[in-house]
C-alpha cells in the first residue's frame, strides 16, 4: 500500500502571503522556492517538520514567476535536491526573471508592479528534469503526479497526490494574498486568464479533496467551483466588451 502524503505549507513571506510547500510521503517532496533570500526560510521549515534537507528528493517549481522559483539555485545548493520546471518557462528560469510585460488581474496586480518588488535580482537555475506532460511522482517518494495546468503562465503545473491534495500553484490564490484565508481569488497575475481557468476546471473536475495555494491559506473545491463559474461570466462580459487581456505570442493585448 502507497505511504499516504501529508502537504504541509512553509510560509515564506507574510501571514502565508507567498508560500511554498512539503510534500512528506516515502521521501519529502519541496513545491515552490519562494521570492529572492527564501531558502534559508524553507530550510528551516524542512528541520522544522523533521526533514533533513539533505533526505529532499524533488524541488518542484509550479511556474516561472520570481516569486515562486526566486530561491531554486539556492535551494538545490542547500538540499543537494534535483529541480523539477516546465519546459514551457524554461527561458524565465534560464534568465532569472519572470516573462514581460505582466499582466495584472487586478488592483493588486498593479500595485506590486509600482513597489519594484518583481524587479529584484533572481539567480537563474537549470531544471535537471523538465517536464512537458503528466509525470508521477512515485520514484521521488510521493503518491501522485505532476500535471500541466497552462494559463497563469505557459509552463504553470499542478502536483496532485493520490490522497486528494491539489498543490495548485497560482491557478487560484486566497483573496487579498491570504488576508482573507478561505476566499478563492485570482493572484496578482496571469497570462490568459481564460486558459488559466480552463486549467482550473479540469483539476477540479478530478475531485481534489484541498487546494493548497501559493498565495494564502487552503481552500474548498466546493467553494473554488462556485468562484470559476462567477470568474467564468466575469471573462465573457470582459471579452465581450473588448477588455479581456491575455498574452499572445509574447506580447500583451488587449482582446
Amino acid at each position: 500500500m502507497p505511504t499516504p502524503t501529508t502537504v504541509l505549507p512553509i510560509p515564506v513571506t507574510g501571514n502565508r502571503s507567498v508560500n511554498a510547500y512539503l510534500l512528506l510521503g516515502r521521501r519529502p517532496v519541496v513545491v515552490d522556492a519562494g521570492m529572492p533570500g527564501s531558502a534559508g526560510k524553507i530550510h528551516t521549515g524542512l528541520i522544522r517538520h523533521g526533514v533533513d534537507p539533505s533526505e529532499v528528493a524533488l524541488i518542484v517549481l509550479t511556474h516561472g514567476h520570481t516569486d515562486h522559483f526566486g530561491s531554486a539555485a539556492r535551494l538545490h545548493q542547500l538540499t543537494g535536491a534535483p529541480v523539477a520546471g516546465h519546459v514551457a518557462d524554461l527561458a524565465q528560469y534560464r534568465a532569472g526573471a519572470s516573462r514581460r510585460p505582466y499582466l495584472p488581474t487586478g488592483p493588486t496586480g498593479r500595485l506590486i508592479m509600482r513597489t519594484g518588488v518583481l524587479d529584484r535580482p533572481v539567480r537563474p537555475v537549470e531544471p535537471d528534469l523538465l517536464i512537458d506532460g503528466e509525470l508521477r511522482l512515485d520514484d521521488y517518494g510521493v503518491a501522485g503526479r505532476i500535471v500541466p495546468t497552462p494559463g497563469h503562465t505557459a509552463g504553470s503545473i499542478s502536483v496532485l497526490t493520490d490522497d486528494g491534495d491539489l498543490v495548485a500553484g497560482d491557478l487560484v490564490a486566497s483573496s487579498m494574498l491570504g488576508l482573507l484565508g478561505s476566499r478563492p481569488a485570482n493572484p496578482p497575475f496571469h497570462d490568459d486568464p481564460v486558459g488559466n481557468l480552463a486549467s482550473l476546471r479540469r483539476m477540479l473536475a478530478l475531485g481534489p479533496a484541498t487546494l493548497h495555494v501559493g498565495h494564502g491559506g487552503p481552500l474548498d473545491p466546493r467553494r473554488v467551483a462556485r468562484w470559476a463559474a462567477r470568474e467564468e461570466k466575469r471573462l465573457s462580459r470582459l471579452a465581450g466588451r473588448g477588455r479581456l487581456t491575455r498574452r499572445r505570442a509574447g506580447v500583451g493585448t488587449d482582446q
